[in-house]
């Protein structure tokens, strides 16, 4: 096994300059051509940092605890663990995956965890909401995902709900729709309230005006089809901008009774980019892509800060659809999602 005397005795640098570099904690340390030299000099000896050497000197174990209530049996699931996963790994973490129903067993998984000696904890949930964080995490360095707690103490990362709408509703403006429906969800959620409040914003700055008789919330099949086919019959809308892309189901299939060809005569705008959904309806929805694999990334990067005490400014972000926002970001940190053009906006 190689150690970091001897990748220190082959780039002709002190173990201590290794060691920093190898930690990740050269910047403003070590010049960057001498990290270089050092990087490439370990990856010549496949030299592998040894974790358990390293929990001795710093008493922490590198291991990161992810707990989702639900999000390990959603669609989405895996992006945000991927996420975190990718970043703990290139940081030397390795993370240990729980899923809770957010009750009875949600203690009995942290307590777990802490028995393993993690360092720190994300806490994740299934759609972005206001959450109360375990009394049993107080005590821990922790991160919230695709959710925010009430005090807005705890750093978290959500997607940009506001800007969402004002994108997918841009959109349509751009495409010549000037009677946009929105067609929302009656569960009260965050991202329906903001959701609906950048819907308005981007027709009032377009001058087009926000009107009521436009709106539905609806939840899904039949009920949420009927609602839609009075909207269609009543106010003869050119445009939708759908809350996800579950509720783009009722438009199309209203469009279709009516004889009106979604991407011609009317144009369409989801949210989720829902495999399903979005790839399989025809034409194809054009669609504002969630930010998953960036929101378990940038939790992760910001636990690890945290743990270590120290910015990460060192270590470049990886090239994702949506940018991944600075660390020191306020509370809540908030993504700029993507929309991903498709075939159902005309023009």
């Amino acid at each position: 096994m190689t150690t970091m005397k001897q990748v220190a005795q082959k780039a002709g640098v002190s173990v201590s300059t290794v060691s920093l570099v190898m930690n990740h904690r050269d910047a403003g340390r070590v010049k960057a051509e001498i990290a270089e030299r050092v990087r490439k000099t370990a990856e010549e000896l496949g030299y592998r940092p040894n974790p358990l050497a390293s929990s001795l000197r710093t008493s922490r174990t590198h291991i990161l605890g992810f707990i989702s209530e639900e999000v390990a049996t959603t669609p989405y699931a895996g992006g945000i663990i991927l996420g975190a996963q990718d970043a703990a790994s290139r940081l030397g973490y390795i993370m240990l995956t729980v899923s809770t129903d957010g009750e009875s067993d949600e203690g009995t998984e942290i307590a777990a965890l802490k028995r393993y000696g993690v360092d720190g904890f994300m806490y994740a949930k299934m759609s972005n909401r206001i959450t109360h964080v375990p009394d049993a995490l107080k005590d821990s360095p922790v991160v919230l995902v695709d959710a925010t707690d009430a005090e807005g103490r705890i750093p978290s990362v959500e997607p940009d709900e506001i800007m969402i709408a004002k994108d997918a509703t841009n959109r349509l403006i751009h495409a010549g729709c000037r009677r946009i429906a929105y067609i929302g969800c009656s569960e009260p959620m965050i991202a329906q309230d903001l959701r609906k409040e950048g819907y308005r914003q981007a027709l009032e700055e377009a001058g087009i005006g926000y009107d009521e008789r436009l709106v539905v919330d609806v939840l899904n099949n039949r009920p949420a089809l009927d609602e839609v086919r009075e909207l269609f019959d009543r106010e003869n809308p050119d445009g939708f901008f759908c809350f996800n892309d579950a509720r783009s189901w009722p438009v199309y299939e209203c469009a279709a009774r009516k004889g009106l060809t979604v991407g011609r005569d009317i144009s369409v705008v989801g949210v989720d980019n829902h495999r399903v959904i979005a790839e399989t309806f025809s034409p194809q929805l054009t669609t504002v892509e969630l930010p998953h694999y960036e929101m378990g990334y940038w939790a992760a990067c910001k636990l690890i800060s945290m743990i270590e005490g120290r910015s990460l400014d060192d270590v470049p972000m990886p090239a994702t659809r949506a940018p991944i926002p600075p660390l020191d970001s306020p509370i809540p940190a908030r993504i700029h999602c993507t929309l991903i053009e498709k075939e159902s906006v005309a023009g």
